[in-house]
């Protein structure tokens, strides 16, 4: 591999795993939706924070952010154009989600906004067009 394609190789490789990322969180988001709403008290909130939701709430904003991300990352995969505008912008949201959940479960909505963060990096590295994703 020449030295001219070794960033575009590393930014298709991060589509790929941008694509996947997408997916894999998204079916995280909706499982963690699913125990917020199956069950109401299995998350603990600090009483003095600054958006107050009950968990229920919560447990929705998963869910359907969950759905939407991981059906996008799926729509990555064939290389759809459109897929990558909305996939950052969803991406973003939920990013924006889990700083707001931070006082919930603080590690792992960490851990996901910096997977997000990666996320977007990879999406708007990536090459353009679908031709050139597939050269």
């Amino acid at each position: 591999m020449s030295a001219m394609n070794r960033p575009r190789a590393w930014a298709r490789t991060g589509m790929l795993f941008a694509a996947t990322m997408m997916v894999v969180n998204g079916l995280f988001q909706l499982f963690e939706g699913i125990a917020g709403v199956a069950k109401d008290d299995i998350y603990v909130g600090t009483p003095d924070y600054v958006v107050k939701l009950n968990t229920t709430t919560w447990g929705w904003i998963h869910i359907i952010l969950g759905v939407a991300v991981a059906l996008t990352g799926l729509a990555l995969f064939s290389g759809a154009d459109w897929a990558r505008g909305i996939a950052m912008f969803l991406v973003a949201i939920q990013a924006i989600s889990n700083f707001f959940f931070i006082p919930y479960y603080p590690l792992w909505a960490l851990v996901i906004i910096a997977l997000d963060i990666f996320v977007i990096w990879a999406l708007a590295t990536a090459p353009a067009t679908r031709d050139e994703f597939r050269e």
